[in-house]
């Protein structure tokens, strides 16, 4: 049985690589790299310059822009919300990680397990606080839009917190493969079809 689809994977690998890029050039317009010497490693000396990290930040935007456009245009015209966090999510998630832990069997599930989709939700939800703050930010920086400085303060106050959420998102998505059982689940992200699962032709 196929899990993931060509589009799937193809979306959750272009947000991805954009994210980790939006990362790395956002800590570089700190800037970061010059202080602690990264921009010293050959090949690296770019790091250090404000522009280039600034064009490559608002690159990898676009990116992460047309994939999410994208992914909610497609799921949302197959009306396919599976990965949609539901009521219960919670429960059923301390549930399933209890069992793990004790090294019981599994509570029966679906495609997506309850920590998934509060995963999903909490990933989509910091990625949308990044997506509405950074292009409040762009516009002013290109466009020329002018804002209160009050309010661009709380707008780069809520960037760095979007920012701060999707690194602990991150980190947690990927803790999650610690547990053996979801380790199997892991090559469908590359080939489709998760560890045990017959492949799809």
């Amino acid at each position: 049985m196929k899990r993931q689809s060509v589009s799937n994977r193809i979306v959750h690998w272009l947000v991805a690589l954009s994210v980790f890029g939006l990362i790395f050039s956002g800590i570089g317009q700190l800037p970061a790299y010059k202080r602690y010497m990264l921009s010293d490693l050959p090949a690296m000396a770019w790091t250090a310059d404000y522009m280039v990290t600034l064009w490559l930040h608002y690159a990898c935007a676009i990116v992460l822009l047309a994939a999410c456009a994208y992914h909610i245009a497609v799921h949302s015209l197959r009306r396919e919300f599976d990965i949609v966090p539901r009521k219960g999510d919670v429960k059923a998630s301390a549930v399933m990680i209890w069992a793990i832990m004790r090294g019981h069997d599994e509570p029966p599930k679906e495609k997506y397990l309850p920590e998934q989709r509060l995963a999903y939700g909490f990933i989509a939800s910091a990625l949308a606080l990044l997506i509405v703050t950074g292009l409040i930010k762009m516009a002013k920086n290109i466009a020329g839009f002018n804002i209160s400085d009050q309010l661009h303060f709380w707008v780069a106050q809520l960037h760095n917190l979007g920012t701060i959420l999707i690194i602990l998102g991150v980190a947690a998505h990927l803790a999650a493969f610690l547990f053996k059982s979801n380790r199997r689940l892991l090559p469908a992200m590359f080939t489709g079809v998760a560890d045990g699962e017959e492949k799809a032709v």
